[in-house]
């Protein structure tokens, strides 16, 4: 077992918080509902409480039949069996406070924004005691610009008071995306970093950049085989991005970045996957048309994995590949009633429960219709694949991938209140060929949700 010391962070960073609700959805002002003598002050940028109520079918995301489980296994003390269709009725409370200090400072342009934000949920597993937590969120944002120079951060920072003993899938039969829902409700200190600089000239412009993506994991770790041993891990990298405006909206860029990827090695286990890497990316960012916005980047990555020695071996089959990394955003406004949103990333990263490192790759799209002032709809896809097949371990050769479909109503009845009706259909599958008893790495999963919001 491993004792984990909680560490502090420089900065916050608000995570997205399911289920709130934005103008974005057509609000309309209310009138009359507040008093003048009773509007919040310029500077409380955001008041706000949320409730949900959630039915999820499958929390532990596992799809094992009974006749594939063996016919006994260990369950370590304090964890759980995550057993198929395991369902439960999930509350969630989720207050905001966000403040702009930007009012407060009097008459000047440079600071353009600096807020500082805490959301919390406190979410209840009714059928799952293990499983419910408090997720404490924090953000701050600085965007600062005076003549040709501009610089922003934005750091995140969300601490869960979870459980600290992970579930069990017995004999590790389970999808690899299986894992990722108990993950995020244990216990743990998560840190999102991204500082920009940039100068400009006519033409160009030079953007040296650094992100920081952390996870401090805080569970207990056993050597008890589907036991779910979870790593800490990051990846840290900085470099500039070179730019050329080929218009007053839209620029190609030219970009480089070092980093480092850590994965922290268990005590019983000889195998980790920390590396060094660097990357070349070309890009584009800005507005090829009025109505859609784009910024893309992607090129090789060149990895260099840890050395072998006599208590580390990182289980790759070449410590010097290439590999590729991508991402992009897309948004387009096809009518002013109709949106489209389109994400995408590729990259080399590190297991949080293997031994090996994987190529993650994340598709998602989403539509939004506002089909009066007060009701939007939403409708969205996501697919996400985990290759684990660079490794030479052959209790982790996996590929694995998750298909996921959402949709969900939003009324407004004023800029103070809103409801929502959601609903998303999650299915996980292997994608090898050669595998006995594929079917114990698919599972299937339903969660409804309905939500009220009031904001001050």
């Amino acid at each position: 077992m491993k004792k984990q010391k909680i560490k502090l962070s420089a900065g916050f960073f608000l995570l997205g918080v399911d289920g709130w609700l934005s103008n974005a959805h057509g609000y309309v002002p209310a009138t009359g509902l507040v008093p003048a003598s009773a509007e919040k002050p310029a500077w409380l940028a955001d008041l706000s409480l949320g409730v949900k109520e959630s039915y999820d079918d499958n929390l532990f995301l596992s799809g094992v039949d009974p006749k594939y489980l063996p016919a006994s296994y260990t369950v370590p003390p304090g964890s759980v069996a995550a057993l198929e269709n395991r369902g439960t009725w999930v509350t969630t409370v989720s207050p905001k406070v966000g403040i702009n200090f930007i009012p407060l400072l009097g008459n000047q342009t440079a600071i353009q924004t600096l807020s500082i934000a805490c959301a919390p949920d406190f979410v209840v597993y009714h059928d799952a005691p293990s499983e419910s937590y408090d997720a404490h969120r924090f953000a701050a944002a600085v965007k600062y610009g005076a003549d040709s120079f501009t610089f922003s951060l934005d750091d995140s920072l969300i601490y869960i008071d979870g459980n600290n003993v992970a579930p069990t899938y017995p004999a590790g039969l389970m999808n690899a995306y299986s894992t990722v829902a108990p993950r995020e409700r244990r216990e743990q200190i998560q840190d999102r970093t991204m500082v920009e600089f940039q100068y400009d000239w006519n033409r160009w412009f030079i953007r040296p950049t650094a992100s920081l993506l952390d996870y401090d994991m805080m569970t207990e770790q056993f050597n008890v085989t589907g036991y779910q041993n979870y790593e800490s891990r990051y990846d840290v990298n900085g470099g500039p991005d070179l730019g050329y405006k080929i218009n007053a909206s839209l620029a190609m860029t030219l970009g480089y970045r070092y980093g480092h990827q850590y994965q922290e090695q268990f005590s019983f286990s000889p195998y980790s996957s920390s590396s060094d890497y660097q990357r070349v990316l070309l890009g584009m960012e800005g507005k090829p048309w009025n109505w859609l916005a784009v910024k893309i980047q992607g090129g090789p990555d060149f990895r260099s994995y840890q050395a072998d020695s006599a208590s580390h071996i990182t289980p790759v089959n070449d410590h010097h590949p290439i590999t590729y990394y991508g991402e992009a955003s897309l948004t387009a406004t096809l009518t002013p009633k109709d949106g489209v949103t389109f994400k995408y990333k590729q990259w080399q990263w590190v297991s949080s429960i293997g031994k090996v490192p994987y190529f993650d790759s994340t598709y998602d799209l989403s539509y939004h219709r506002k089909l009066t002032d007060k009701l939007g709809w939403d409708l969205g896809g996501k697919i996400l694949s985990s290759d684990y097949r660079s490794g030479n371990l052959a209790n982790c050769y996996r590929d694995d991938s998750e298909y996921s479909i959402s949709t969900g109503l939003a009324y407004a009845f004023n800029d103070h209140c809103n409801v929502s009706l959601t609903y998303s259909f999650d299915m996980g599958q292997n994608d090898l060929d050669d595998i006995t008893n594929p079917d114990t790495r698919a599972f299937d999963r339903q969660l409804v949700s309905i939500g009220a919001a009031l904001k001050f």
